[in-house]
């Protein structure tokens, strides 16, 4: 579907005359019904959210650790692994990604325990890939806990962990409550396991040591950062003074540490598991493993059934997810829906209404009205009113959440939806950092000193405020239009001004990546009242249009994250074409050459089902570590850039209204 013949061969400017509107209404028409038929009876949306390797891997490890193979399921786990494997041997931690030693170390293991012929052609590449790059010693710190608890390196290989960490108070440097959600449920558990250190029954007894260049025996530096600071340096000293003290800890301190740890868990076990991430999932099941209590126990059924809820089947295929998505899905779907649906040629009004009616009912149901969830430890007079991103995740409600579902219900039944965004306008002003911005899930989480301590290599321990997600609480509270907000309005655009990277953009945290980051941005200052001409609007303009791609898309894949240039890429992309227009539309620039050539763009790459195909990562997890590829994106965002194109032609304002 084409808007003009050559849309992909030249880069001249496009005049708005040029664009042929009823081929941009037979896509929006087209995209609305693919998106349609993705709603589940429910209300709600969610699709797949795919990691790299790592957790299909290390899924396959747990039920080696536990003796719960499933044959079946593994050899189909198999053969996605295979997929994946990159030209370079070994396995990326994206589509199309440089090698990472981590991820290969795991895959192999997996693949092996599945039983792979280690003299097979794949296996041989990674093997050779591995020991090429230092081998499996010289993986990061999650790599090296895993390998200990097959046996095959020591202890001594990890970061010293005292599980008497769980003792201390949040005025502590080391403090659990200064860390990360995601940090603090993955560590509980994984306390527990590293002061037990059991050994997994691996019941064929499967072991990687090919993978050495010295024997984990005779390596002696496994504490070798990267150190980012000479807080690094000092961290690894204290390492090296409390190793041979920690295990003459007083027994009894010990006892009452691992009763702390528990206490922390179980009340925030659930049908989601403990966080609703992998990670925090299986170290829970290993934990009770290793002290004893019974498969059979409800406590591990329920966190092994939230487990199994991960793992998502296709063809022949099987691969696990790190969590999943359906608020976030449902909030993205149901706006695109919303533009597709408004206007004077909407889409299906009628019978849209009545599926976001639906959805808002099931949102609804899963506002957190009586959870005061760990980010309480910050703000404990604040009410709860958030959204999880899972199904359920109580403890963890996050701000982004919260904004995008607040919006949709404001969007569609302010009325009917008044009490619901009352609670999340009051726990989002509640949630703001000091600096002006919002983290995720937490107030002020910005103890920079923690990441680097030896247990951090990764380097995301932390939860700071960022650009994309204080963008979102901005839009929202601008588009509620509170007077009494206006300061706390003010403090976040003061925040993001002062975050706007030289270049004009805005860092993604939790997108890929830059054009993800402005996009959020420019929709937060024209929702705020900014002005279109404004000094920083112009630079994200001059900017955005800079790196348009000449077939008139944009592309930017997670190598901007490890310092590639920012926005580039060698193609364009459906999702970070809509992210531009988006933003480039926000700011009153829906007339110019680069909003017309990319909605040709949008228009030429739909397929006959009306959706979009897409296969680099969009989302990040934890730069430069952890990468995610939302299948999502591709569809919704799309089709709420086409719709808003059709809308602001017909508006007499020609001005987005909303704040996303």
């Amino acid at each position: 579907m084409l808007i003009y013949s050559d849309v992909l061969e030249r880069h001249e400017a496009v005049s708005p005359a040029e664009t042929d509107m009823s081929q941009v209404r037979q896509a929006i028409d087209a995209a609305h019904a693919a998106l349609s038929e993705r709603q589940n009876d429910d209300g709600h949306w969610v699709f797949e959210l795919e990691a790299d390797a790592t957790i299909p891997a290390e899924y396959v490890l747990l039920e080696h650790y536990l003796d719960r193979i499933d044959d079946e399921k593994q050899a189909r786990i198999g053969v996605y692994l295979r997929r994946i494997q990159g030209a370079h041997g070994g396995w990326p931690l994206y589509h199309d990604g440089g090698f990472d030693l981590s991820a290969s170390v795991k895959a192999y293991f997996a693949l092996k325990a599945i039983g792979d012929d280690i003299d097979a052609p794949h296996m041989k590449r990674a093997r050779e890939a591995i020991l090429d790059r230092g081998g499996a010693a010289r993986t990061n710190v999650f790599t090296r806990i895993q390998m200990a608890l097959f046996g095959e390196v020591p202890w001594r290989a990890t970061p010293v962990m005292p599980v008497e960490l769980m003792l201390m108070p949040k005025a502590a440097l080391f403090s659990m409550w200064n860390m990360s959600y995601w940090s603090r449920s993955v560590v509980a558990p994984l306390l527990v396991l590293r002061s037990l250190e059991p050994t997994a029954i691996n019941p064929r007894n499967i072991h990687i040591q090919e993978l050495f260049v010295t024997p984990p025996d005779e390596v002696k530096d496994w504490i070798r950062g990267p150190y980012r600071s000479i807080w690094g340096h000092v961290f690894k000293k204290v390492d090296t003074v409390l190793r041979p003290i920690e295990p003459h800890f007083p027994p009894g301190l010990r006892k009452k540490a691992i009763r702390a740890a528990i206490d922390f868990i179980e009340p925030r076990l659930g049908e989601g598991g403990l966080g609703a991430i992998y990670p925090a999932m299986a170290n829970v099941v290993m934990m009770y493993r290793a002290m004893g209590v019974a498969d059979t126990d409800p406590r591990v059924e329920l966190a092994w059934k939230g487990i199994q809820d991960l793992l998502v089947s296709n063809g022949d295929e099987t691969y696990c997810q790190p969590c999943v998505s359906p608020v976030w899905d449902t909030g993205l779907s149901g706006l695109a829906m919303a533009e597709a649906s408004s206007g004077p040629q909407a889409t299906r009004p009628a019978e849209t209404r009545e599926k976001l009616r639906r959805s808002m009912d099931w949102l609804r149901q899963r506002q957190i009205l009586d959870v005061k969830g760990d980010w309480a430890i910050n703000c404990p007079d604040v009410r709860p009113g958030g959204w999880a991103f899972q199904y359920e995740n109580d403890y963890y409600p996050d701000v982004d959440d919260t904004a995008v579902v607040g919006m949709l219900l404001n969007r569609e039944d302010p009325e009917g939806n008044r009490e619901a965004i009352a609670r999340a306008r009051e726990w989002i002003v509640g949630m703001q950092s000091t600096n002006g911005g919002w983290g995720a899930f937490d107030i002020d989480n910005d103890l920079d000193a923690l990441n680097h301590i030896p247990f951090a290599d990764h380097g995301a321990l932390l939860d700071p405020p960022t650009a994309d997600v204080s963008a979102r609480c901005v839009s929202f509270l601008s588009e509620l239009g509170y007077a009494e907000d206006a300061p706390v309005i003010e403090k976040g655009l003061a925040y993001l001004r002062r975050e706007q990277e030289p270049e004009g953009c805005w860092f993604g945290r939790w997108g890929t990546n830059y054009i993800y980051g402005t996009w959020s941005v420019l929709c937060a200052y024209n929702v705020a009242g900014i002005a279109h001409d404004d000094p920083s609007v112009m630079r994200a303009v001059e900017w955005l249009e800079s790196v348009q791609r000449p077939d008139g898309g944009w592309g930017e894949d997670c190598a901007s994250y490890e310092g590639a240039t920012p926005g580039e890429y060698d193609t364009s992309l459906p999702t970070q074409t809509a992210w531009a227009v988006l933003g480039l539309m926000a700011v009153g620039r829906r007339e110019t050459p680069a909003v017309q050539r990319g909605i040709a763009y949008l228009v030429s790459q739909q397929d006959e089902k009306g959706e979009w195909q897409e296969q680099p990562y969009n989302a990040v997890g934890f730069p430069k570590v952890f990468y995610l590829r939302y299948h999502g994106y591709k569809q919704f965002f799309p089709l709420m850039a086409l719709s808003r194109f059709r809308n602001l032609g017909l508006s007499n304002s020609g001005r987005v209204e909303h704040g996303f």
